[in-house]
């Protein structure tokens, strides 16, 4: 690739404009400097890999909180980064999908129950002593 405007960016990562403008406020990438003499700015090969890597984090089920924590262990200069901190964080993002998942089947044969309950036709009333 090469450097892009934020315009194709935002087509090559798969996301608005208007969502890179938001990832920049929020800190989650640099706004790249505003050329002088005019111009687009334009955005470097390393943002749209951060941008990637921000879209699958938010697929995975990561929160911006979550994922500017990640992409600081990520940072290179970052005292902290080990891939243990990753891992434990990972862990505990599993963890949490389990559990909904299992709020889910719960939800799930909650409404099959009253799917099996209910006649297929006649007073609304009979739904009320479930």
């Amino acid at each position: 690739m090469t450097d892009m405007t934020i315009g194709k960016v935002a087509d090559v990562v798969g996301v608005g404009v208007e969502t890179i403008r938001f990832y920049e406020r929020r800190k989650l990438i640099e706004q790249p400097p505003r050329p002088r003499e005019g111009g687009y700015r334009i955005y470097s090969d390393a943002t749209v890999k951060r941008l990637h890597f921000i879209r699958r984090a938010q697929e995975l089920g990561f929160s911006l909180k979550e994922i500017a924590e990640l992409l600081e262990l990520r940072d290179a200069d970052a005292p902290r980064a080990d891939a243990s901190n990753v891992q434990q964080r990972a862990m505990a993002k599993l963890r949490d999908v389990d559990q909904k998942i299992d709020q889910l089947r719960q939800i799930r044969q909650g409404l099959a129950a009253l799917v099996d309950r209910c006649p297929r036709a006649g007073p609304f009333a009979v739904l009320l002593h479930i």
